[in-house]
């Protein structure tokens, strides 16, 4: 059991990673929690963790299911248009890899953060070419993606707490 443990403990850590991740765009979330409790049942085999990998399988495609869906469901009440959406996406990426993350403090989540909304509203400018509508775009896409991301990080959550509820201490 003791030569176990480090193996239990450094899963829990990637299972901390990936609760990160489900809240924070481009780090892996429910998949790299999926991930470890499979390693974990390779190890010490499936029978002790057969509900943990269910439940966190079920969670996983339920927050990518949400995860788009609250998106979307932002964007349509806000009247985006799939070039809000574009730029959201790309002012994303570039807040995240771009000018952002070399500001001194807080760049990569400041880009997180304003990436998104700022894409989303340059998208919506040059499609519809109107201020006051692509500003309530970029709101109506940033809110949606910020529940999805808050409702995916509830799931990873539940999922690493499932997975220690069954394997508490090895009970397999």
């Amino acid at each position: 059991m003791t030569d176990l443990l480090w193996l239990y403990w450094l899963l829990v850590a990637v299972m901390v990673v990936g609760i990160v991740g489900a809240v924070v765009p481009t780090i892996p979330g429910i998949s790299l929690i999926v991930g470890a409790i499979f390693v974990w049942g390779l190890v010490k085999g499936f029978g002790g963790v057969a509900t943990a990998l269910a439940v966190s399988v079920v969670l996983l495609l339920l927050s990518v299911a949400i995860d788009f869906l609250a998106t979307y469901y932002g964007a349509v009440k806000a009247g985006a248009s799939k070039w809000g959406q574009i730029g959201a996406l790309v002012g994303l990426v570039v807040g995240l890899l771009g000018l952002l993350p070399a500001l001194p403090v807080g760049g990569p989540v400041f880009g997180i953060i304003l990436g998104p909304l700022l894409g989303a509203m340059i998208g919506e400018l040059i499609y519809r070419r109107n201020l006051i509508l692509a500003t309530k775009a970029a709101i109506g896409i940033f809110v949606g993606s910020i529940v999805g991301n808050l409702v995916q990080g509830l799931f990873a959550i539940a999922s690493v707490l499932v997975f220690l509820w069954t394997t508490w201490p090895f009970r397999v």
